[in-house]
């Protein structure tokens, strides 16, 4: 990480200020600030120097309330060398700034001839948890990662490579049913969306933890790649369908936060690895699947294909009766245009979980948007021929339509909150670069931590 925990002599200091503190605090800086433009405009940066030329302090806009990002902008944007905050902060505003900082640091050169060189380092407050900054850094750069990779590098077979890899690191179980195994063992709709591709569809099923704590599912939507199926996305609408596993990816990124900081629950995650491709043996508008629920499917739409392997795997969820079940899924365009790409949705089923994650969102700045299970809305999947469609007889409230489709292979009296997102950032922000995204990760940690307690 580009934290150090131990006061550095040399550290520059950093100081968080407005345009009344740098008059008040700052008055022999005023002169140079003035020269140079800076007025104090929260985001705005301010470099003054000794009379050697060396950079004496750095004076920082700060906005009317610290989040996360306050700081993330610093992490490539100032000079290299050790800095350090001159302000004192509570806890858990240290940490927050000590993760954004952190999370500032982020960049995907997979590809690139050119790697990126040293950064600036900053010293870590006394007070700032820096195990949590490490797991939910290290969570989000591998969420990023798998998303920003590209589907040539990126299938199932490598979702189950870093399934494995994360067994090996904390000592997880993983089981793989893949290819003509899933129709054996009743995993009929993830082997026939993923059947059309050369590469095998999977059901990935890690394992970790004492068996005798609470009992928290993670189940992730790892569409590798979407073409839509036989009902072909267009040209743009296929430009970023490399991120339509960002589900899988972030269920993976949350459970690697869950074991680094080894919260005391029994973790189960399922991750169905598909990709939706096109073939003579490509599933088709109006075939008829069989759940592993046993509930019928009309497929009014092969690029709807992530609720169908999702249901699989949320019905083989429910079967353990865990304490809190939670999916994520790029599940519905619906959600991004109600929303925007920048925030995700979540459903939910239970009044105190729901309340919990919105607290949660909040005091992490990782925030999620409650849309509800509208219950009247549920005979828009009705199907003439099967028990259900897999989408709906009209084009509005597509993402709570696709949630309560989803709804249907929850077992009564389960706990269970549905994300529905974006996993990529389109623009650059601080501390998130356009690429692969976690959304709604740390809040969701948040809200497994606080069930648990």
């Amino acid at each position: 990480m580009n934290l150090w925990r131990f006061p550095l002599a040399d550290a520059i200091a950093i100081h968080l200020v407005n345009a009344e503190k740098l008059q008040t605090d700052h008055p022999d800086s005023v002169a140079w600030c003035q020269a140079s433009g800076f007025s104090g405009q929260a985001g705005s940066l301010c470099l003054v120097p000794e009379a050697t030329g060396k950079i004496a302090k750095v004076l920082v806009g700060s906005p009317d309330s610290l989040d996360a990002w306050t700081l993330a902008a610093l992490a490539k944007t100032l000079p290299v060398g050790t800095y350090a905050l001159a302000d004192t902060f509570s806890d858990s505003h240290a940490t927050q700034l000590c993760l954004g900082w952190q999370l500032g640091s982020y960049t995907f050169d997979r590809y690139k001839l050119t790697k990126v060189g040293l950064l600036p380092t900053l010293e870590a407050p006394s007070n700032a948890d820096l195990t949590y900054v490490k797991a939910a850094a290290e969570a989000t750069y591998l969420v990023r990662d798998l998303v920003t990779t590209p589907a040539n590098n990126m299938g199932p077979d490598q979702l189950e490579e870093t399934a494995r890899s994360l067994a090996d690191r904390y000592e997880a179980k993983v089981t793989v049913i893949a290819g003509g195994d899933l129709v054996i063992e009743n995993y009929p709709m993830i082997y026939a969306v993923g059947k059309a591709s050369t590469r095998a569809p999977r059901l990935i099923d890690m394992n970790w933890g004492n068996p005798d704590d609470p009992k928290i599912t993670l189940v992730g939507k790892g569409v590798c790649f979407d073409s839509g199926g036989l009902d072909i996305k267009s040209a743009t609408g296929m430009q970023l369908m490399k991120k339509d596993m960002g589900g899988a990816a972030q269920v993976l990124g949350l459970a690697q936060m869950i074991m680094e900081i080894g919260l005391p629950i029994r973790l189960r995650v399922l991750v169905a690895a598909v990709e939706n491709s096109i073939a003579g043996n490509a599933l088709r508008p109006l075939d008829i699947l069989t759940s592993r629920k046993g509930t019928t499917i009309e497929v009014g739409n092969t690029d709807a294909e992530g609720r169908l392997v999702l249901a699989d795997a949320l019905w083989e969820a429910s079967s353990e009766d865990p304490d809190l079940m939670i999916d994520c899924a790029t599940l519905t365009g619906a959600a991004r245009v109600a929303l925007g790409t920048d925030l995700p949705a979540f459903f939910c089923n239970d009044e105190q979980v729901t309340a919990t994650l919105l607290k949660a969102s909040q005091t992490t700045d990782d925030p999620l948007w409650n849309l509800p299970l509208y219950a009247a809305y549920r005979t828009m999947l009705n199907s003439p021929v099967a028990d259900m469609n897999n989408i709906a007889s009209g084009s509005y409230a597509g993402a709570i339509t696709a949630a309560l489709f989803l709804q249907e292979f929850i077992q009564p009296g389960i706990p269970w909150v549905h994300v529905d997102f974006m996993a990529y950032n389109v623009r650059s922000l601080p501390g998130r670069p356009e690429g692969g995204e976690a959304m709604g990760m740390r809040a969701l940690f948040e809200l497994i931590k606080q069930r648990i307690a």
